[in-house]
């Protein structure tokens, strides 16, 4: 008898703002999403990274592109991968789409939705080879704190997903959020810190205008850098 699909308390880590399209925004979703969208329904299975790239590479899933500043400027520098961006909001994969068509990728999908399913149904256990958690949703009322990706369960989950020595990277600016992401990631006997502690900003992570933001008002910048046992 096969074994029964694990049960997920599915409770949304992001807040939908929705705000209002721009013309080119949607020029842009009627133009590109053809080339860099992917369709998916949780009752369609796992996703087959070669087919939707063309290819057979290592898979990088960022979940949270926000404008894609920072995951155009990565696929580009990083060619020889191949990035699943998920984002909500219509305007960031606008963004996204725009920046990639300018810089020529071919190396880059967006899936527009909650990365929660994504990760439970839509990705085969040990098919990606990194995964990237910049800035999410924050969630700074203690009561919604519960509401934050970075949990227990999710980067269990998550583990189950990356290759041994796949890399999870998290980034914040939100210090008691930096403090949770630790010691849920030091808890979990899956991953390996890179760091003794918080890790130095990488070279390959562009600072991005939601970073300067920050910085700007004073918050300390704090990366996470995970490897699978």
């Amino acid at each position: 008898m096969p074994d029964e699909e694990p049960q997920h308390r599915h409770i949304l880590t992001f807040n939908f703002r929705q705000g209002r399209n721009k013309p080119r925004h949607d020029e842009a979703f009627a133009r590109l999403w053809p080339r860099y969208g992917l369709d998916w329904e949780p009752d369609e299975g796992r996703i087959d990274f070669a087919k939707l790239f063309g290819r057979t590479a290592p898979v990088i899933l960022e979940i949270g592109s926000g404008n894609g500043e920072a995951a155009a400027a990565m696929g580009d520098a990083d060619r020889d991968r191949d990035l699943l961006a998920v984002e909500v909001y219509p305007q960031g994969i606008a963004d996204l789409m725009d920046r990639a068509e300018a810089r020529g990728l071919t190396n880059l999908r967006i899936y527009q939705g909650d990365a929660l399913p994504l990760l439970w149904k839509g990705i085969a256990p040990g098919s990606l080879d990194e995964i990237r958690v910049y800035f999410p949703d924050p969630w700074p009322k203690k009561r919604h704190h519960k509401r934050r990706i970075i949990q227990a369960e999710h980067v269990t989950t998550m583990a189950g997903l990356l290759r041994p020595g796949g890399v999870l990277h998290c980034a914040t600016d939100i210090a008691d959020y930096a403090e949770q992401m630790l010691e849920v990631l030091t808890a979990d006997a899956a991953y390996e810190n890179t760091a003794e502690g918080y890790a130095p900003r990488p070279d390959h992570r562009p600072v991005t205008k939601f970073e300067r933001r920050g910085v700007k008002a004073d918050r300390e910048i704090f990366d996470l850098i995970f490897t699978k046992r």
